[in-house]
């Protein structure tokens, strides 16, 4: 997790409630993290009918929001004020509104925790309310994570939910979900309810469980190209061809052309250990024994061979210089000149 946002919901797990959070940025996943476990444990359940208030940006201008800040609780240690979607707040981003949130960060009501949630986007800094936001209140910067950084973030979800999952299941679950952390989350949780008390996790769950085909899919396929396994290519091709709805074309070109880049990267690489193609390439550890295996395939002469082989078939299926060539037949084609 976010080394903010856990400081911020280990304080909140401790009591520790701050007066105003701004919680902003990309990754909506971390602002949700905080939001909803002040919403489900700042206040008791009989605490909450008087003193707990949801409130959407879209629907409420600064004015009305800082109303609802500003009551005292009742029969309540203090009172919470959730914003969900602050990003649509009328007027935040106009003088007026900016200028009445400057003023109440300055004496905010001690009694109330008021939580703005403001995804997608951040502040404007060069604004007055964008350049002080930090220094007046409990702020979190909520970036996207990187492609490498997400088998760590899945590792450890795993490891605080004492549920276990192999090395091959995350990968799966991050190359299949991608950045998406919300769903790689909830993908997470249905795997673990779905199985027996203590069972692992393993990759033939995950692409059960994502509705992936375990013999035919993308990974399959880039495993027989690596391996030259002109039959294996065959089979996992015949059914793309005959799934083209489930498996289109452009995705997998896509994913190919990703693939062999990074080659070319780690082939100019100058430590090519596992650990230095790592560090070079930016990917996870789990990965990295397939361009180890590719640098052993395919000279760099290849692998560029393979690019420009990929730049075309990508035009091909865009409609440039196709004719009446099928998605999978330039698919079939393309996959037997990578090996050839």
């Amino acid at each position: 997790m976010d080394a903010s946002a856990r400081k911020i919901l280990s304080d909140a797990k401790a009591g520790k409630y701050s007066p105003v959070y701004f919680l902003q940025g990309e990754e909506p996943y971390f602002i949700d993290v905080i939001a909803d476990y002040i919403e489900k444990n700042a206040l008791t359940d009989a605490e909450k009918g008087f003193n707990q208030v949801i409130v959407y940006g879209k629907d409420a201008a600064m004015a009305a929001i800082l109303t609802h800040a500003r009551r005292f609780p009742m029969m309540a240690q203090f009172q919470v004020v959730i914003v969900k979607e602050a990003q649509e707040i009328q007027d935040l981003n106009k003088e007026t509104g900016a200028r009445l949130l400057l003023e109440y960060l300055k004496q905010p009501v001690p009694s109330t925790v008021l939580v703005f949630c403001h995804k997608h986007k951040t502040l404007d800094k060069r604004r007055e309310l964008g350049k002080n936001i930090e220094k007046l209140a409990t702020s979190l910067t909520s970036k996207k994570l990187y492609d490498n950084q997400l088998p760590d973030f899945l590792s450890e979800y795993a490891r605080e939910r004492s549920i276990a999952i192999d090395d091959q299941a995350i990968r799966a679950m991050c190359e299949f979900v991608g950045n998406d952390l919300s769903r790689l989350t909830n993908e997470m949780d249905k795997l673990t309810i779905s199985l027996k008390p203590g069972e692992p996790i393993t990759a033939a769950h995950v692409m059960q469980q994502v509705g992936v085909s375990k013999e035919y899919n993308i990974f399959e396929l880039q495993k027989a190209i690596l391996q030259k396994n002109s039959l294996n290519v065959a089979k996992i091709v015949n059914y793309f061809e005959s799934n083209t709805k489930k498996n289109p074309a452009i995705p997998t070109v896509a994913y190919l052309y990703s693939f062999f880049s990074k080659v070319l990267l780690a082939s100019q690489a100058p430590d090519k250990s596992e650990k230095g193609l790592a560090s070079a390439l930016k990917v996870s550890p789990y990965v990295i024994r397939d361009y180890s295996l590719a640098l052993q395939q395919f000279p760099p002469d290849r692998i560029l061979r393979n690019i420009s082989l990929l730049k075309e078939a990508d035009l091909k299926l865009k409609g440039v210089n196709a004719g009446t060539t099928s998605e999978g037949q330039i698919l079939r084609e393309l996959i037997y000149r990578l090996i050839h």
